[in-house]
């Protein structure tokens, strides 16, 4: 006789520590809508063995929309973003880093000209929720949005994570030092606990390290046409 007791489907999924984010409070007024490269490049200054590491990654400085209609500017070359003090930098990096992440602490750092100084951080694991979404998930200029989700489809799949509801968002372009890529958002719904850690540990795409790539949780899908 061969015999298994029943999978308990009510036994609470602990989260891996493996990753985690590391979010720090800022002292900063002002940034380049578009920083990635600048910011990515201070980040390998500040942090030699930011480079090292396969699953580090770099969240992309955001502002929230505010009641009065404020929008980000669509010129990002010669427009900034304001900063208020709730606003956050986190970076994601393996559970053997943390404290050499924390060590960012105090640190001033130049941006194109606008000066940061990275405040206290802390570390959180990554989230169970449902729903994750990239903001920028490289792509080609040519590739249309169908094309575009059939290849997600294809990549999730090859990560051995179902897809059932997916949405992404308009193309936009990022100014890098070796020329110019193109990205567009990417929400994934519908996600088991395991493969929403999974595909934040993972990722999709290069880039990770100046904020391709990466997801986050999500609480709807307003955010997806949204550039804020």
């Amino acid at each position: 006789m061969y015999w298994t007791e029943d999978i308990d489907a009510n036994k609470k999924y602990e989260t891996p520590d493996d990753i985690v984010d590391i979010s720090f409070k800022l002292d900063c007024k002002t940034l380049p809508v578009d920083h990635a490269q600048a910011l990515s490049n201070a980040m390998h200054n500040a942090l030699p063995w930011f480079a090292d590491e396969d699953l580090t990654g770099l969240h992309l400085i955001h502002v929230a929309e505010s009641g009065n209609g404020w929008m980000r500017p669509e010129d990002t070359e010669n427009e900034v973003l304001c900063l208020s003090r709730r606003t956050r930098m986190t970076i994601r990096v393996p559970q053997h880093r943390i404290e050499d992440a924390l060590k960012l602490a105090g640190t001033k750092l130049n941006i194109d000209g606008h000066d940061l100084t990275v405040k206290e951080g802390a570390s959180k694991k990554l989230s169970i929720m449902p729903t994750m979404f990239a903001r920028y998930v490289l792509t080609e200029s040519s590739m249309d949005e169908n094309e575009f989700l059939k290849q997600m489809v294809s990549i999730l799949r090859g990560m051995d994570i179902p897809v059932t509801k997916m949405m992404a968002g308009k193309q936009n372009r990022m100014h890098m030092q070796n020329g110019d890529i193109f990205c567009r958002s990417l929400m994934v719904a519908e996600l088991t606990p395991e493969n929403a850690v999974k595909l934040q540990m993972q990722g999709i795409g290069d880039g990770r390290r100046y904020g391709c790539g990466l997801f986050a949780p999500q609480k709807g899908i307003s955010a997806v046409n949204s550039d804020d």
